[in-house]
């Protein structure tokens, strides 16, 4: 991966670039930022920069042996840690998967690479058999280059002990060695591991520049491309679900429409069956919900406050939050997203679903008619 094929983002490109020119490459740094901005993308180019052997002043050269096998993924002097299935599964036992998808699109989302290793109705974790993993790795000297590299995907998805073991290598570095993390969610790491690392935060892609990927890379026609960069609001996965019309939103926005409607109505039966059709999904789909409710959500205040040049929906979509905005009340918008939000979190951590479900449903009633 080379910085050129990175979408937008060109400020964290020049700095990153900047760095390696100046010889001043932090031991730990974390992209983090919403997912779908090019975080892990971003990664590897930054990497594949740092070990090239004929670099450009902007850019590796991407013919070099190091680039080479950049390319493949499978240089010596780079390693991957990410979330696997069960606590004494690591990254190692799905390696080849894993180059796999990096190599058919970087962009890559946490459900896409659960779906993977058909692992969508489990959480995946980094445990302590992979903190373990990446000391015996990195206590060697490097093979070809003048770093070793460890890319850590999504480590807020470790658990206590792997943390605590991250910590301690962060607080005691191996000598040429660099820790790139990459954080959808870096609220959920250790305070001391933050502490210990250079913070870049990534912002959703630029429009333009989402468009225009859209076109080379998947030769969408111009005024489609503009239309799914707008909605995707600078998430290029996201953009590509909206060109794939996915199935799955269609399926998000029905049950979105029906569980408003209910709770209106106050029809708590009905709610409760709803609840249990929603509990039989896996946990990344109960998830994946609540966050298509949170944008649907956030959608109908910014029409309720006649914000319409932040409302960026589909017709269907829009139709339905141009009826629905009137009830999304200043009064009620935050304890909205604080409900929602808690049923994730609780989702998140193995609760029940039936009752975390009907339990929203009951305080919904409550906020629509209060």
């Amino acid at each position: 991966m080379q910085f050129k094929n990175i979408i937008g983002q060109e400020a964290i490109k020049e700095r990153l670039i900047r760095s390696v020119r100046e010889k001043r490459i932090p031991h730990a740094q974390l992209f983090h930022g919403p997912e779908g901005t090019g975080k892990l993308a971003m990664a590897l180019a930054y990497a594949q920069f740092i070990s090239c052997t004929q670099r450009t002043e902007t850019d590796s050269c991407g013919v070099c042996p190091s680039c080479i096998k950049y390319q493949k993924l499978a240089h010596p002097d780079l390693h991957f840690v990410f979330p696997v299935a069960g606590s004494s599964e690591r990254s190692e036992d799905h390696l080849p998967t894993w180059r796999t998808r990096l190599m058919q699109s970087p962009y890559l989302s946490y459900n896409e690479w659960l779906s993977s290793i058909a692992s969508e109705n489990k959480q995946g974790i980094i445990g302590k058999t992979e903190s373990e993993e990446i000391i015996r790795k990195l206590a060697f000297k490097t093979f070809e280059s003048d770093y070793k590299i460890l890319i850590m995907w999504l480590p807020e998805k470790m658990n206590s002990v792997a943390a605590n073991k991250l910590l301690k290598i962060l607080e005691e570095p191996w000598e040429f060695t660099v820790f790139l993390l990459v954080s959808n969610q870096p609220n959920f790491l250790l305070s001391t591991i933050l502490s210990r690392t250079q913070a870049l935060s990534f912002p959703p892609i630029a429009e333009q520049a989402l468009s225009l990927a859209l076109t080379t890379n998947l030769s969408i026609e111009k005024n489609r491309a503009d239309e799914l960069a707008k909605l995707a609001q600078g998430n290029y996965f996201q953009a590509i679900q909206g060109w794939q019309s996915s199935e799955e939103n269609k399926l998000h926005f029905e049950r979105f429409t029906q569980w408003m409607r209910l709770a209106y109505q106050k029809n708590v039966i009905e709610l409760h069956r709803i609840s249990e059709e929603l509990a039989g999904a896996g946990r990344e789909a109960q998830k994946q919900f609540l966050v298509y409710a949170l944008k649907m959500i956030r959608q109908s205040f910014m029409l309720n406050q006649q914000q319409k040049e932040l409302v960026y929906l589909p017709k269907e979509e829009r139709t339905f939050v141009d009826r629905f905005a009137p009830f999304i009340k200043s009064t009620i918008v935050a304890p909205l997203y604080e409900e929602l939000n808690k049923a994730s979190y609780h989702i998140e951590r193995n609760g029940n679903p039936k009752i975390i479900f009907l339990d929203t449903s009951l305080r919904i009633i409550q906020l629509l008619h209060s």
